[in-house]
């Protein structure tokens, strides 16, 4: 069973791009929270981020990741395949 992957972007956004296109590569499926001008949804991100309001915002198995560069750190350290297979 694959680990339950959350994301919050903005449709154009390019970090957010990127890192859907990692999670896309890794064949890992996510939900995908759009909050394009929307404060009240990205203040409930912030919250749940620890007070991060930049996007993306990336949660697996609801333990909050960081955004973009931190997932690529992580694949290249090799610790993102071990969370997403979590379940």
């Amino acid at each position: 069973m694959t680990a339950n992957v959350e994301i919050y972007t903005w449709s154009m956004c390019p970090f957010c791009i990127r890192a859907k296109g990692l999670l896309d590569k890794k064949g890992i499926e996510y939900t995908e929270y759009c909050i394009d001008g929307d404060e009240a949804a990205r203040s409930k991100m912030a919250k749940r981020a620890n007070g991060r309001r930049s996007l993306p915002q990336i949660f697996i198995n609801d333990q909050h990741v960081g955004g973009c560069d931190d997932l690529y750190a992580l694949n290249a350290q090799g610790k993102l395949d071990p969370l997403l297979q979590a379940s």
